[in-house]
Formats: C-alpha cells, sequence, structure tokens
C-alpha cells in the first residue's frame, strides 16, 4: 500500500472511533435527560429537603415559634397599622383645667 492509502485508512478508522465516542456520549446524555428519571431526581431531592426541615424544626421549637411569630405579624402588619392609628385617633383629649376669674 502506498501512504496516502494508508493515511486515508489511518483517517476512515479515527473517524470510526469518533463517532462511536460520539454516539456513546449522545445516548449516555438521552438516559441521563429522561423525564421519568429527572421527575424521580427531584421527587427524592423535595423529600430529602423536607425531611430535614421538619428534622431542624423538631430540635428547635422556640426558633419555629419565633418564625412563625413573625410570620404571622408580617401577614397582619396593615390590620395592625389600621388599628393603631384608630387608637390613636378616637383617644379622647384630656380637658384643660379651666381658668377662674381673679376676684378683686
Amino acid at each position: 500500500m502506498t501512504t496516502p492509502a494508508i493515511r486515508l485508512m489511518a483517517a476512515e478508522a479515527e473517524a470510526a472511533a469518533a463517532r462511536e465516542r460520539l454516539s456513546g456520549t449522545v445516548s449516555a446524555l438521552q438516559n441521563r435527560l429522561d423525564p421519568s428519571l429527572l421527575a424521580d431526581e427531584a421527587k427524592a431531592a423535595g423529600t430529602a429537603a423536607t425531611l430535614a426541615a421538619v428534622d431542624g424544626a423538631r430540635r428547635n421549637p422556640a426558633a419555629v415559634a419565633g418564625i412563625v411569630g413573625a410570620l404571622g405579624l408580617f401577614i397582619a402588619r396593615h390590620r395592625l397599622v389600621a388599628r393603631w392609628r384608630h387608637r390613636k385617633a378616637s383617644k379622647p383629649i384630656p380637658a384643660q383645667p379651666r381658668a377662674h376669674p381673679a376676684k378683686d
């Protein structure tokens, strides 16, 4: 065989190997991007996060109570401010003592 023919055969073999590697990579990506597999992974991650949050809440009930109380105040802030303003406006002004006319 001549040198160009050998180079051509080597290039064809290299191209075939590259096609095989690419085919393997594409099939691996298709397997990783399978919708049902992605859904299962997301479900597992959500379950793990929920369990971790519940465990943290059990270990720190005072912190959870504080957060819930702060959240309740934040949600009710408009009503609380409205009551505060109404209370201030409806408070009667104390009567001023009358000045008695001086007797001469």
